[in-house]
């Protein structure tokens, strides 16, 4: 994974980052942690697995939750901007999905990984399936977090 050449990339801009998490459980902040001077960059990580604690920490909105489901992009974003609400960092992302190996419905499949990455005000949001078990749909999840952050910061 990248997360050396994001730190590096994030002490280079000046910039701040926090991470809203569900399916993966804290493990995109566990990567970013393990840099060395990742303090200079990562501000904080909520781990957001229940509706309820999107809600209250994040400020999610229920009726997202209620009209697109929990595993969506909108849900992602409002992730992402809710944990940058919070901290003042310059990127938020925010992950939820269905890492398996239940919890799959007909319209979202094990593997359905959705992402919200805002970078000073601007949010994206992108949807994955990945394959493999648990542990790998987390691990591509984090990565693909990863990569599509440092492009995104590139491009700017």
């Amino acid at each position: 994974m990248r997360e050396n050449e994001l730190v590096d990339l994030l002490i280079k801009k000046g910039y701040r980052i926090s991470a809203a998490e569900s399916c993966t459980g804290g493990m995109f902040a566990s990567h970013i942690v393990n840099v060395p001077n990742a303090s200079k960059v990562f501000d904080m990580s909520f781990v957001t697995y229940s509706n309820e604690s999107k809600i209250e920490l994040l400020g999610v909105s229920s009726k997202t939750i209620e009209k697109v489901g929990v595993v969506s992009e909108e849900v992602a974003r409002e992730m992402a901007e809710g944990v940058m609400k919070k901290s003042g960092a310059n990127v938020g992302v925010g992950i939820t999905g269905i890492a398996g190996p239940t919890g799959a419905t007909k319209t979202k499949p094990i593997g359905m990984v959705c992402f919200g990455i805002c970078i000073n005000g601007v949010t994206k949001t992108y949807t994955n399936i990945f394959s493999g078990d648990r542990t790998s749909v987390r691990e591509q999840s984090t990565e693909f977090a990863i990569n599509t952050i440092i492009k995104l910061i590139k491009e700017n």
